[in-house]
């Protein structure tokens, strides 16, 4: 792979919200603050908020790089980063959750690679440690789940779960993501491996927040994610092969009036 040119890279951030009321604001604000070094979008889909989130928006609505719409009702997070995604114009997205747990900050050096040529999927890996696990039963799931994979898809990955999954947006819409909920996480690498695309992993903070503070993952989305990899794993093969796009320009999606 060659060095790409600033100038000719664009990212979308993609946020997706439910009922973040208390951390929106600041989210927005940590992921304008950032110095980047391309070009960036914020695409944020409300997800049928109902505890006042949407009074937020208009602070916003005047910073052009910001982009906002609306689901009626609450559809889950894999509804709402296809939303997201559709009306992404970037060369290469990635998500970001509005609930604090990841830094905005660490998404440069998730960029450093593509830029410099050496990846084009790249996964921000979470170290977990008594000062920022929720706990012990849900940081051995996630490594379960993680662990699930790799003897699946005969691969090394250090954090299917983890939020900052940067791609070419061509690719994410390729890959044609079905789950609405966190399941998407899951149908995401899964359908990734199944292709033979291994992300490049590069370490980023994380602090995960409590129950009480709203976290919504449950031993559930453990067993779901279980069932969706075995679902990619042996699903009949497809005959598009998503690869061949990569270094490919997406199409631009026509423009889409914010709904706020």
């Amino acid at each position: 792979m060659t060095p790409r040119k600033l100038s000719v890279v664009k990212l979308s951030i993609l946020m997706p919200v439910y009922n973040e009321r208390a951390t929106l604001t600041s989210a927005i604000k940590e992921v304008l603050n950032v110095d980047f070094p391309c070009e960036i979008e914020l695409v944020i889909v409300d997800d049928g908020s109902t505890d006042g989130t949407r009074d937020l928006y208009p602070a916003v609505l005047d910073d052009p790089r910001v982009k906002i719409h609306m689901h009626e009702r609450n559809q889950g997070k894999g509804a709402a980063i296809r939303t997201a995604a559709g009306v992404a114009s970037g060369d290469y997205l990635i998500m970001c959750d509005a609930d604090l747990e990841y830094s905005p900050a660490d998404i440069p050096s998730l960029l450093a690679p593509v830029i410099a040529g050496d990846a084009e999927v790249v996964y921000g890996t979470r170290t977990f440690g008594s000062h920022n696990a929720y706990s012990y039963l849900y940081v051995l799931g996630n490594k379960g789940v993680t662990t699930f994979a790799n003897v699946l898809f005969n691969c090394y990955i250090s954090d299917l779960e983890t939020c900052f999954k940067l791609m070419p947006t061509v690719l994410y819409r390729g890959l044609d993501i079905r789950e609405t909920g966190f399941g998407m996480e899951a149908e995401v690498t899964g359908k990734l491996l199944r292709r033979g695309i291994r992300p490049y992993e590069i370490p980023i903070a994380y602090r995960s927040r409590t129950r009480a503070a709203g976290k919504k993952l449950t031993w559930r989305d453990g067993v779901e994610a279980v069932w969706i990899l075995v679902r990619e794993r042996f699903a009949p093969r497809r005959v598009r092969w998503l690869t061949a796009q990569l270094g490919q320009s997406a199409e631009a999606p026509g423009s889409v009036e914010p709904s706020v």
